[in-house]
């Protein structure tokens, strides 16, 4: 989209969608953790005692959030976006790390595995691991398997929610 607007469209678009975003994790209890580029991290239960299902149920509440925050956002604005979602849940290192610029980030492989479902995904679609998927299929419909090569991984079965 950078390469066919004027920076000034693009900042203005930013700046009227994201609000939104940031706006939604906030009531969510999401934990925003940085935007790099045309990606946004957030993360749940980094803080907290709640179990891991009810984490991976906050996180799809709030990507069907952005999904619904984006529709509206496009059918206002001359400008349309679309947005990949991914998934994943697990264990992961938080911190912050250096001595300048301090930002708190997250690593490891539940973060690696999460970027890779997004970088995979579809636009408009949320896409989850197995993981995920196993926490919360109680709760959520699902796609079949859909078995991805996923890079550093191998071969893994994913999922996009109905």
């Amino acid at each position: 989209i950078t390469s066919t607007l004027d920076a000034g469209t693009v900042v203005g678009a930013l700046n009227s969608l994201y609000p939104r975003i940031d706006e939604r994790a906030k009531c969510e209890g999401i934990e925003k953790i940085k935007t790099l580029g045309d990606s946004n991290m957030a993360a749940a239960g980094l803080f907290g005692k709640e179990p891991a299902e009810k984490n991976a149920l906050l996180l799809i509440r709030f990507a069907k959030g952005m999904l619904k925050d984006i529709e509206d956002f496009n059918a206002a604005s001359n400008v349309k976006l679309f947005m990949r979602i991914g998934i994943n849940s697990g264990n992961l290192i938080a911190g912050v790390i250096g001595k300048t610029k301090f930002v708190y980030d997250i690593w490891g492989d539940t973060v690696n595995v999460a970027s890779r479902m997004e970088s995979s995904g579809v636009p408009s679609r949320i896409h989850v691991s197995e993981s995920t998927m196993s926490l919360t299929n109680k709760f959520i419909a699902y796609t079949e398997p859909v078995a991805m090569e996923i890079k550093g991984k191998g071969i893994m079965k994913t999922y996009f929610l109905r």
